[in-house]
């Protein structure tokens, strides 16, 4: 499996409960590596860009105002087949059907605000990745 990079977002409800440092403890015990990492506060049109895929959807104006009400994380996380491992290390959207000992089932409240984000292809993490760093910011 070849080594990637992905975009992971801690959101704001976790950075409101101080669990960036147990999240990322998760990431790096699974075998991914944080090669970029910044503190941010998003705001609406930030998080409106961001999310410009869901814009026709009806969660669209709920999430951006969820992403944009308290600082996140944005990080880069790099690995073997990271795109895959970093969405299985997240678990399910949903906290309750999530599997035991993922980011969402040990710290997201709901659907809507369950604590991670992470791109869903390389493609997509490439894309994300450069709405929020830098080449230069990346250091693996």
């Amino acid at each position: 499996m070849a080594v990637e990079r992905t975009l992971s977002i801690i959101k704001p409800d976790a950075t409101e409960k101080n669990l960036t440092g147990k999240i990322n403890a998760k990431f790096e015990e699974a075998g991914l590596r944080i090669v970029a990492q910044k503190r941010l506060h998003l705001t609406k049109a930030q998080a409106g860009k961001f999310y410009e895929v869901h814009k026709e959807r009806g969660f669209y104006d709920e999430l951006c105002e969820f992403m944009s009400r308290s600082p996140v994380v944005a990080q880069v996380l790099e690995g073997e087949g990271a795109v895959a491992k970093n969405r299985e290390v997240m678990g399910a959207t949903n906290p309750a059907e999530a599997d035991e000992g993922t980011i969402r089932k040990l710290f997201a409240d709901s659907i809507g605000e369950n604590s991670v984000h992470g791109s869903d292809s390389a493609e997509n993490a490439a894309i994300e990745i450069a709405y929020f760093f830098a080449g230069t910011e990346i250091v693996g």
